[in-house]
């Protein structure tokens, strides 16, 4: 579950390391972020060799949506996935990615959300 100041790594190739969440959005007052919602975020780390030909800058801030998480993620058979970090991409204000590449596998609840221009830009489904 992603909260207020977590750090967060960005699984695409827009140049950002790492962000920090400021805010958790779809609702009023959610203050925890799972699988697929959407949160603000701003960046605070580069990557060194794109600081001076890439679009993102430091300190700005940015919309991101939750790829990975470290809680438990269940299915309806029982079994459960688990990841070892929490990652995001990074959005624009229409809500299409930044990147043109996601590095990681997808999660399945994503279809559900019908995020397929997501699932198209990723290496596969978890």
């Amino acid at each position: 579950m992603i909260q207020q100041q977590t750090l967060l790594k960005v699984v695409d190739n827009s140049g950002a390391i790492l962000v920090k969440c400021i805010k958790v959005l779809n609702g009023f007052k959610k203050r925890y972020g799972c699988v697929g919602d959407y949160v603000t975020v701003s960046v605070k780390q580069l990557k060194s060799k794109s600081k001076k030909t890439c679009k993102i800058k430091k300190k700005e801030v940015y919309k991101a949506l939750i790829l990975k998480t470290r809680t438990r993620i269940w299915k309806k058979t029982g079994h459960a996935k688990l990841f070892t970090t929490n990652a995001v991409i990074l959005l624009n204000k229409q809500n299409n990615p930044i990147a043109t590449r996601i590095l990681t596998c997808v999660p399945i609840n994503l279809r559900k959300k019908k995020l397929q221009k997501i699932i198209t830009l990723s290496v596969g489904l978890v």
